[in-house]
């Protein structure tokens, strides 16, 4: 009988990587936000808080760790009143602008340059703030994310690196979007657990650098620029999966480089066709109106005879909503539900037993930044 030193026992192996799975139905997420459409379209767009709430519900929920769920528990009437009190901050700066360029016309020039250097702060404190909110209304085997740090000072950081990349023509953005990732995951936690980042600019200059090169000519042929698009998208998740840290758990991405094709030339695709059915129903709108009216084109459209326009009006704002409605349901189907999809079935987590022994920690957070992002139209989902 032999007796093995106390210490030397040999180490278990490592547990194999956790796959991500995603569940979610493709068509009863058609059907929602085909119903959330309509509901913002009645509603003159307030039911969106309804609709990007229970949008992220049904991807939070069909999203599976190691067999568990994630649950979203924010609710609409918090974006909503996020909403209408950075309203209430963003209207006076407007209505400022606009008193200031009304008074002083000739100086309107000089004063839109601060507006928008306010406007691009506030849309990044937006940015960081709305990320807070959603990690502290996601939910993992019954422990919340959250995050500190402040906004303000992710906010400068993002305008000192985007006047480098101005300055730079680009060729810095590598460098500020793995600055940038890191301020939020070494202030993003899981519990009691500190998240990381361990990509740099340097890794994913590497991965597109010819794409940057390639830019000027996607610009003059356009069917080359949603390929370069494409390709940019699919380096970046690629890169930013691999460079996540949540503790001692880690993840890893095999995401192809033409991963986004097919769902950027869909969206194209349909775009095309939805402007060619337009074009389509305003001829077929116009012969009708003036088949009718008894009118000439010239005489409809002449300026004594502007009532006589009127249902000519209300037909093309008739179509151009309906336009609308399908293009937003074509964008949530392909680049959210079908982008979210074809990420997680790519991504591995490894050393999930990391995250075993949790205890939850931090507080929820306001969604005065969310409506400020919605408000500056750069709300993430």
């Amino acid at each position: 009988m032999q007796w093995a030193p106390i210490g030397s026992e040999p180490l278990p192996p490592p547990l194999p990587p956790t796959r991500v799975d995603f569940s979610g139905n493709r068509s009863e997420f058609r059907k929602l936000v085909t119903k959330g459409a309509l509901l913002e379209l009645v509603t003159f767009g307030f039911y969106r808080f309804w609709l990007v709430t229970d949008v992220r519900r049904h991807l939070w929920t069909h999203t599976a760790i190691d067999g568990d769920a994630a649950e979203y528990t924010g609710r609409a009437k918090e974006l909503l009143v996020g909403f209408l009190f950075a309203l209430a901050i963003l209207v006076p700066i407007y209505l400022a602008y606009f008193l200031v360029g009304i008074e002083f016309e000739r100086w309107q020039g000089f004063a839109s340059a601060p507006l928008f250097l306010a406007f691009y702060a506030f849309g990044q404190f937006a940015i960081f703030r709305a990320r807070r909110y959603r990690l502290t209304r996601t939910v993992w085997r019954g422990v919340r994310f959250w995050m500190d740090g402040s906004g303000w000072a992710y906010s400068l950081r993002a305008m000192l690196w985007g006047l480098l990349v101005l300055l730079t023509l680009g060729l810095a953005l590598p460098w500020r979007e793995a600055a940038l990732e890191r301020y939020k995951m070494q202030h993003t936690h899981y519990g009691d657990l500190r998240g990381d980042f361990d990509g740099d600019g340097w890794t994913f200059f590497k991965r597109g650098w010819w794409l940057w090169l390639l830019s000027p000519v996607a610009i003059v042929i356009f069917p080359l620029a949603p390929f370069l698009y494409a390709e940019f998208k699919a380096r970046q998740w690629r890169w930013w999966l691999d460079g996540i840290r949540i503790g001692g758990v880690s993840l890893s991405s095999q995401l192809p480089h033409d991963a986004f094709y097919g769902l950027y030339w869909k969206v194209i695709g349909w775009w095309t066709l939805l402007s060619g059915a337009f074009g389509a129903y305003m001829v077929g709108a116009t012969m009708l109106v003036l088949t009718l009216s008894g009118l000439s084109a010239e005489e409809m459209f002449a300026g004594d005879n502007a009532g006589k326009s009127i249902p000519m009006v209300v037909m093309m704002v008739i179509g151009y909503f309906a336009v609308a409605l399908a293009i937003n349901i074509v964008m949530r189907v392909y680049l959210q539900r079908d982008l979210w999809a074809k990420v997680l079935e790519t991504v591995e987590v490894h050393d999930i037993a990391a995250a075993a022994d949790v205890h939850g920690s931090g507080q929820l957070a306001g969604a005065l930044g969310e409506g400020f992002a919605d408000g500056l139209d750069v709300a993430g989902f």
